[in-house]
Formats: structure tokens, C-alpha cells, sequence
């Protein structure tokens, strides 16, 4: 069976501000929920002006409390910037409100340039005990009895799913070592895809968690009516990237007619080797791509990002993938 999920970056569109932000989120959400969507999961970033999901937990509350039966997460809480004992309080709360419904993917990037990290009062090697880190907090959500008398309340026995994310080999070691589900982003950084989920799942190992490799690939999908009408759309998400390698993101732009006309062709070059398996245009050519996709690496979930200006052509999009997604599930099982 192939699972399709949401990935929301949780964006800040230009003229628009966060409580718009959370707005749309809570209807793609409820959108995503009705169209058979698995997940619903956003990411923690910092200092950065498109994305208002920097308290993760916070909107994780906000949008399990807006939907009924759609699983809501983190994409993830970058563990290093957090005490291990404060993200299992925090999560076993949110387990405790929401049931069998709270999904908790851990990443060991700052989520921040260097100098936001310092004011997160981040240590700079603190990545280095992500390992250690992840052992602890599984430690902290699970029925075991907790060393040293310390417990996070709520958060004991609640068990909330955790998830291995990462984009290098490293994160797939490490989910395979500790028997985890593993989530490669291989939506803006695709290059060592292969190589890492052929590693992931021939040293898997089976955990209390999970009997058998899992893996989630991100990917994003820009869809639309036609083909111009994507291709113009997906020109927000190319401005970001442009943005973001000069060094100065900003919030979401419109679309504009070329993104020729926005950046240099070797800015072009490195925004397409970033987002390589980004897919746009209409049902049937977005069928067509997802589907090579699928074939060549065979997930057992894709985690779906879509960076669009528009919140109805937004959702209209999340419509089309998941249109996508039934008919490659239903190719699967034929």
C-alpha cells in the first residue's frame, strides 16, 4: 500500500502574515483529512520569515484540534536545538490531548543559520549527541521504568512514534540501527536518495516500534489545470530557492511569468538539482512522473510538499496528488 501525507512549511505569502498562515493550514488540513491523507506534519525552522511553524508543537496542537482523524506531526523537531526531556513532555501532552494521532520526526540540522542558533543556545556540537539524544528521549515516551527517577509528565508510556529524518547517509544508519521509520528529503536535497535507502534497508533492524524497513520520501507536487498554470505556480517555490541560496529569504512571492527573468542561469541550474523531484503540471503528467518515481525507489509513503501562493490553487494541487496517489496505490494492489 502506498500512504500519501502532507508536508506543510507552514508559509508566510507576501502582503499576507501568520494568522493567515495558520488559517490555511488548518483548512489544508481538513482538506488533506478528507482527500485520505495519512499525515499532516510540519517542520521547525527559525528565523525565517516564509515559515510560522517555529513553534512545531504549538501549530501541532492547533491543527490536531482542527481536524479529527488525520495524523498530525513534526517534520521535524530538530533535536539538538531541545532538551530531550521538554520535546517528550511536550509531545506526550500533545499525545495525551490527541491519541494515537501525534507523529514525532526528529532531525539533527539546526533548522537556522549559524548565528539563530547561537540565540536558540544551541551548542555547536550538540549534533554530535543526536544518537544518544534520540535513545534518551524514546526512552522518556516509553512504559519502561525511567533511570535516575526522571520522568516527563505527561509523556511516559504514551509511546508517540518517532521517526529518523535526514537527507545523508547518517539519518539511515541510524533508523536502521534503532529499528525506525525513516524519512529521506529528498524534496530539496536529492542527491544521496539511493544510496541511503538501499543502506536503511539492508541493515534494518527489527524494534519493538517497527518489525520491517519504512520508508517515507518527500517530494513536492505542484499541480494545476493545465500545464502553463503550473508551470507559472511553481515559479513561488523557485523564488524561494533562488532567495534562500543568495542568502536572503523572505516570505513567499507570487508567481511570475519566467523565473528566467528572475535569476541566472547557474542559479537556475542549482534551484533544479535542489528540487529534482518536484512535479508539475497537470493529473495526468504529474501520474506519469510520480509513478517513474514510485517505480525506481519504491516507498512505502510519500510525504507531499507544495510551496503555492495561492491557498485555493494550494489546495486544488493537494486534490490532484492525491488523485495521483489512489491511482498508483490502486495500480500497486492490481
Amino acid at each position: 500500500m502506498l500512504n500519501y501525507s502532507v508536508l506543510d512549511l507552514a508559509p508566510v505569502c507576501v502582503e499576507k502574515s501568520p494568522v493567515d498562515t495558520f488559517k490555511n493550514s488548518a483548512d489544508l488540513a481538513r482538506h488533506a483529512e478528507n482527500l485520505g491523507y495519512q499525515r499532516y506534519w510540519l517542520a521547525e525552522h527559525h528565523n525565517m520569515p516564509g515559515i510560522a511553524s517555529s513553534a512545531t508543537s504549538v501549530v501541532i496542537g492547533y491543527i490536531a484540534s482542527q481536524t479529527k482523524t488525520i495524523r498530525v506531526g513534526a517534520g521535524g523537531i530538530m533535536l539538538p536545538n531541545h532538551s530531550p526531556l521538554i520535546i517528550a513532555e511536550q509531545f506526550g501532552t500533545l499525545a495525551s490531548m490527541y491519541p494515537n494521532r501525534i507523529d514525532l520526526g526528529l532531525g539533527r540540522a539546526p533548522g537556522s543559520d549559524m548565528r539563530t542558533a547561537r540565540a536558540l543556545r544551541r551548542d555547536m556540537h550538540s549534533a554530535e549527541s543526536f544518537p544518544q539524544d534520540v535513545a534518551e528521549l524514546r526512552a522518556l515516551l516509553s512504559d519502561d521504568e525511567p533511570t535516575q527517577g526522571i520522568h516527563a509528565v505527561p509523556g511516559q508510556g504514551t509511546n508517540v512514534p518517532l521517526w529518523i529524518l535526514g537527507s545523508s547517509l547518517f539519518g539511515a544508519q541510524l533508523a536502521a540501527a534503532l529499528g525506525l521509520p525513516y524519512g529521506f528529503a529528498s524534496h530539496f536535497a536529492p542527491e544521496a536518495l539511493g544510496q541511503a535507502v538501499s543502506l536503511y534497508r539492508a541493515n534494518f533492524q527489527p524494534s519493538q516500534q517497527l518489525a520491517q524497513p519504512y520508508v517515507m520520501l518527500g517530494v513536492n507536487v505542484i499541480g494545476a489545470q493545465s500545464d502553463a498554470e503550473s508551470t507559472k505556480t511553481f515559479t513561488s517555490l523557485q523564488q524561494q530557492f533562488v532567495n534562500l541560496f543568495r542568502g536572503a529569504p523572505g516570505q513567499l512571492q507570487p508567481p511570475i511569468e519566467s523565473i528566467d527573468n528572475y535569476c541566472s542561469p547557474a542559479e537556475k541550474a542549482g534551484v533544479a538539482r535542489a528540487l529534482k523531484y518536484t512535479f508539475v503540471g497537470t493529473e495526468a503528467s504529474i501520474k506519469n512522473g510520480l509513478a517513474e518515481f514510485v517505480a525506481e525507489f519504491q516507498p512505502d509513503e510519500l510525504m507531499i510538499g507544495g510551496q503555492i501562493y495561492d491557498h485555493q490553487a494550494r489546495l486544488d494541487s493537494f486534490e490532484i496528488a492525491a488523485n495521483v496517489c489512489r491511482q498508483l496505490d490502486a495500480a500497486q494492489a492490481a
